[in-house]
């Protein structure tokens, strides 16, 4: 039997109480490591502890526009877990669906709290507990597809997630001296709860509206499968990666619609 590839480890969640979280958190423990869901929906978080394992996971309160939360949350992971190995900075919002001619500053502002100025702060604790640890850790922080193409997302939402590049290519650029790997993955549309609400659609709706849109047929994006890529950047098979937007889209991003559908 294989090792586990995350064994003693032991990682944070952002946004873990549902959809990509959730599905990251139970990979990371089904493959030996120690979780901490930390997001804002309380009864939720708990709920999915327990579904896991509490000897193997526990969830954390924090909103991450609130830089104090952030912080006490990476000091539980230490003081419960005694060290910090990965960080998934996942939370975030899409934000509203207006187009430019009527876009929403104040939208715009909280979008850019929630997956900007948060991830930010996320990535800053979480690297300042590893560099004072000398921990070679890996930050993985969930981007979109939004941010490699125009129009493929809310103007809000494109513009925090292209932000969001920057900020890991940047980050990455600092802590490699210190053996901390930055990187994102930028995922296709994903019928996780968010979107969900967002468009007022069941799951089967909007995997259905991903599917006539994505290059690659025969296959639809789940949760599971960006879980699958945070497993890989966070793991050592990843070891040399850092500074990479890791585009899980099926090539959606890459291939020109408008001529393929000639084909």
């Amino acid at each position: 039997m294989s090792k586990p590839r995350l064994e003693g480890k032991v990682a944070i969640v952002t946004g873990g109480a549902s959809g990509i979280g959730e599905a990251a958190a139970r990979l990371f423990v089904n493959n030996g490591a120690f979780v901490v869901i930390a997001d804002i929906q309380d009864e939720l978080g708990h709920r999915v502890v327990d579904s896991i394992d509490p000897a193997k996971c526990c969830y954390r309160h924090c909103d991450v526009r609130d830089e104090k939360q952030v912080q006490e949350m990476v000091d539980h992971a230490i003081e419960k877990y005694g060290s910090l190995d990965i960080m998934f900075s996942n939370a975030g919002i899409v934000g509203s669906l207006t187009g430019i001619l009527k876009l929403d500053l104040g939208d715009l502002d909280n979008t850019m709290a929630i997956n900007v100025r948060g991830v930010a702060a996320t990535v800053k604790h979480a690297a300042r507990a590893m560099v004072a640890r000398q921990i070679r850790g890996s930050i993985i922080c969930t981007a979109s597809v939004a941010a490699c193409i125009g129009g493929s997302g809310p103007h809000a939402y494109t513009i925090s997630k292209h932000a969001l590049v920057g900020l890991v290519r940047s980050s990455a650029s600092e802590l490699g001296k210190h053996g901390i790997r930055v990187n994102c993955i930028s995922p296709f549309g994903v019928a996780t709860p968010l979107t969900c609400q967002l468009g007022n659609l069941d799951p089967s709706e909007v995997e259905a509206n991903c599917c006539a849109m994505s290059n690659l047929k025969g296959t639809v994006l789940k949760p599971q499968n960006v879980a699958e890529a945070a497993l890989f950047l966070a793991s050592d098979e990843s070891s040399f990666i850092s500074g990479h937007n890791l585009v899980v889209d099926g090539g959606y991003s890459v291939v020109s619609h408008a001529f393929s559908s000639f084909q």
